[in-house]
């Protein structure tokens, strides 16, 4: 059942003026959707939409990345104002419950290990970042961004602290550099065992600690639910899921007892599908490789291909598409912009249906799903 859409979202920070991220909270949910599929709409060709997927207004997001900042014995965890300094958002309505009750917690281990929260304008400190993760089943996967491996001692002498959280994964990220890099290279296990499972439609999606999953995942479920209609309806043999992360799309597929393969460029993501898949007893492969690089011409050539790349889009993939003996194509997008120059790529293909689902309520960006065939 979709989620109720007329109750308003209460904030605190956005009342008082501390975060403004979220910069439709004012406008009423039903409204935001509808401009959401009226913008949708207006960059993309004509076809037929379904009713756009909503997501609950609060409590939706499974992902906090906080910035630290502040001190020692009193650090903030949130966001950075413009001067660098830090804004405390810990109590954040969008993130699932899991997270916020974590994040005291954490706030513990920072004093208690002395982590020295990093200073962006005098690029001094040693902790940056805390990315928080919550599963379905409510288990946490904790990252922390450090600088250097200097505090690692300490933080292992109170891991105690953490003993109050369900954590399935606590790992150091490095990322040493002065700049506005996410994370690094290296990352180190601390806790656990590296793996968050994220239950969705029965599927156990492993994600390790440098995995991409969506940021909603009630939405994320429902998209797809949706692709995995699309694609019984159309019955191919064959599919080939590009962009594949953690096998989402793949895995959904191959429940119906199709051939299925992925191609990902990121190895992690890589191992977690090939174990789902066995998990599964699912008849899917998974690959590491360039998505854009695929073969996809002679015998073994797939009937349909998934695509959910990056914001910026397919690139070069479009008219390869376009040139290939593939019949059709479900184009998942986080960027309706790159999706319509992507389809203006490939004019061999005709949109026929297309749904907004709304990931990120409260913003103006949005997730679209869209279905093309041969002409």
């Amino acid at each position: 059942m979709q989620p109720r859409t007329s109750i308003a979202l209460e904030c605190a920070y956005f009342d008082a003026d501390r975060c403004r991220s979220c910069t439709l909270l004012p406008t009423p949910y039903e409204r935001q959707l509808a401009d959401k599929q009226r913008a949708v709409e207006a960059a993309l060709p004509a076809m037929a939409w379904d009713a756009p997927h909503a997501s609950a207004v609060g409590g939706f997001r499974n992902k906090a990345k906080m910035a630290v900042a502040g001190t020692v014995d009193a650090p903030t965890i949130g966001i950075l104002a413009a001067d660098g300094s830090g804004i405390d958002l810990q109590a954040c309505p969008l993130h699932e419950a899991p997270i916020v009750a974590a994040m005291p917690v954490l706030e513990r281990l920072v004093r208690e290990a002395r982590l020295t929260p990093y200073d962006v304008p005098s690029r001094r400190g040693e902790l940056k970042l805390l990315i928080v993760t919550a599963s379905p089943d409510g288990e946490l996967a904790v990252r922390l961004v450090l600088r250097s491996t200097e505090s690692l001692s300490r933080i292992r002498k109170h891991l105690g602290v953490l003993d109050a959280l369900p954590i399935a994964s606590l790992s150091a990220n490095l990322q040493p550099e002065h700049k506005a890099v996410l994370e690094g290279e290296e990352e180190l296990l601390l806790a656990g065992d590296g793996v968050l499972v994220m239950r969705v439609n029965g599927i156990g999606l492993r994600l390790r600690p440098r995995s991409f999953f969506q940021t909603n995942t009630a939405v994320a479920a429902g998209l797809y639910r949706q692709a995995t209609a699309w694609i019984d309806e159309a019955a191919p043999a064959s599919v080939l899921d590009l962009y594949c992360g953690v096998g989402g799309f793949a895995l959904h597929a191959a429940r119906s007892g199709r051939r299925v393969e992925g191609v990902e460029v990121t190895a992690e993501a890589i191992d977690a599908a090939r174990e789902s898949a066995a998990e599964l007893g699912a008849d899917a492969s998974f690959s590491v490789g360039d998505a854009t690089a695929v073969d996809l011409e002679g015998a073994r050539a797939p009937e349909l291909v998934v695509v959910n790349p990056p914001r910026r889009g397919i690139g070069a993939l479009a008219a390869r598409l376009d040139a290939s003996a593939v019949d059709r194509v479900l184009y998942s997008s986080c960027n309706p912009d790159s999706l319509a120059r992507d389809l203006a790529a490939m004019p061999g293909f005709r949109p026929v249906r297309g749904r907004v689902f709304d990931m990120f309520p409260h913003t103006g960006h949005a997730e679209v799903l869209v279905e093309l065939e041969r002409r």
